[in-house]
């Protein structure tokens, strides 16, 4: 161990997804490893961003966030989510997703505590916990429905067991909780008495006709959810880092401390340019977003199954898990790492996503790209096809 490196860094590791991304620009690869979602942004994103500069909004804003994108944020939730949210009162402007979950973590849980994780689990998610000293407890959702075993749930209770997360649209493998695994998520949490953590962050990107539905709308579970969210994938502004959390009144209060602790405040006219958005935007963006997206999808994994790559299609977000049997390699990361080689297409090994070797035959590939860029992949992949079939 290097002197000068933390105990804590020795528990943690460079994310495979980045990894990955480094090892596609070294062969010049197509990355559809990162969620990056590097898709032309609004008009009125960009427009704005510049007048909110020309304006002069470039100085520390709320910790909690300027009033207007509360609002925005507030209206939209009770509009989209039906969430009962005041704008005052209820809402918290972060640091994108990632740093709204790290802030309510860090506000509501106690090193040692457990919280239960489904996996296959965004790794992100898991290294908050780690970061924390927070115990991650794994609950497996099996392919390739994704379904949920409650009595597992009940077996991994113990008095640490404080609360557990979901993820709707869940990143990696697109699962869209359904209205009854979220009241029966519930109620679980409420007679096991847990905090109830949902990341909502791919909310409107949904397929064949799912609704999304936000665990916080139930009345019965209101007051025990921190609903987080963000416009990095709405919006494709991965890099502006633009999040927040709804949660009642005096559990905002503690995350509010928090973030302004770690973060300060998110990037002042940034927070202005997509209040703008979300005041302007109509439901036919949304619409017509979709939409694109379920073309890349179904192109992509029309492409996987026809080569052997059988996808487990996603009912939302943007990524899909294929089964990689065939491709050579003991394990997901041979197995991504000969694949880039040989097809120059980069993916996540599927054991990133899991506590142990559960998706050693798996890969994540991201499909939110240009669809001509997703054409060539696809190009790629089966004219290169016969090396494993």
């Amino acid at each position: 161990m290097n002197r000068f490196q933390s105990r804590k860094m020795t528990q943690m590791s460079q994310s495979e997804i980045r990894n990955m991304s480094l090892e596609c620009a070294r062969v010049g690869g197509i990355n559809l490893s990162q969620g990056i979602c590097d898709l032309k942004l609004p008009d009125i994103l960009a427009g704005s961003a510049y007048q909110a500069i020309l304006d002069d909004h470039n100085h520390y804003t709320r910790f909690d966030g300027i009033d207007l994108l509360r609002e925005q944020i507030a209206q939209k939730s009770m509009k989209f989510n039906h969430l009962q949210v005041d704008a005052k009162k209820n809402i918290i402007v972060s640091a994108g997703a990632t740093g709204a979950f790290y802030s309510a973590c860090f506000a509501l849980l106690n090193p040692g505590d457990e919280m239960i994780l489904f996996e296959p689990y965004y790794g992100y998610h898991e290294a908050t916990l780690i970061a924390l000293d927070i115990v991650p407890v794994y609950a497996t959702l099996t392919p390739p429905e994704w379904d949920i075993y409650f009595d597992q749930l009940e077996s991994l209770i113990t008095e640490k067991t404080k609360a557990i997360l979901i993820n709707t649209p869940s990143n990696p493998c697109g699962k869209v909780f359904s209205a009854d695994e979220l009241e029966k998520i519930a109620d679980f949490a409420i007679e096991k008495d847990l905090l109830i953590f949902t990341d909502e962050i791919y909310e409107y990107i949904t397929y064949d006709g799912k609704q999304h539905v936000s665990l916080g709308s139930l009345k019965k579970a209101a007051e025990r959810t921190v609903t987080v969210s963000g416009y990095s994938k709405t919006f494709s502004i991965t890099g502006w880092r633009i999040g927040y959390t709804i949660a009642d009144e005096a559990m905002t209060a503690l995350i509010g401390s928090a973030n302004d602790l770690i973060y300060v405040c998110a990037p002042a006219p940034l927070q202005h340019a997509v209040a703008a958005a979300i005041s302007n935007l109509t439901d036919d963006f949304y619409a017509e977003m979709r939409i694109g997206y379920q073309q890349k999808r179904d192109l992509f994994c029309g492409m996987l199954s026809d080569v052997g790559l059988t996808p487990y299609v996603p009912q939302g977000a943007y990524y899909v898990l294929a089964d990689m049997s065939k491709v050579p390699g003991e394990n997901s990361k041979d197995k991504a790492m000969w694949f880039l080689k040989e097809t120059g297409i980069a993916s996540v090994p599927g054991e990133a996503f899991y506590k142990d070797t559960v998706g050693k035959t798996l890969a994540r590939f991201c499909f939110a790209k240009d669809i001509h860029m997703i054409e060539k992949a696809c190009d790629l992949i089966k004219s290169n096809s016969k090396k494993w079939l």
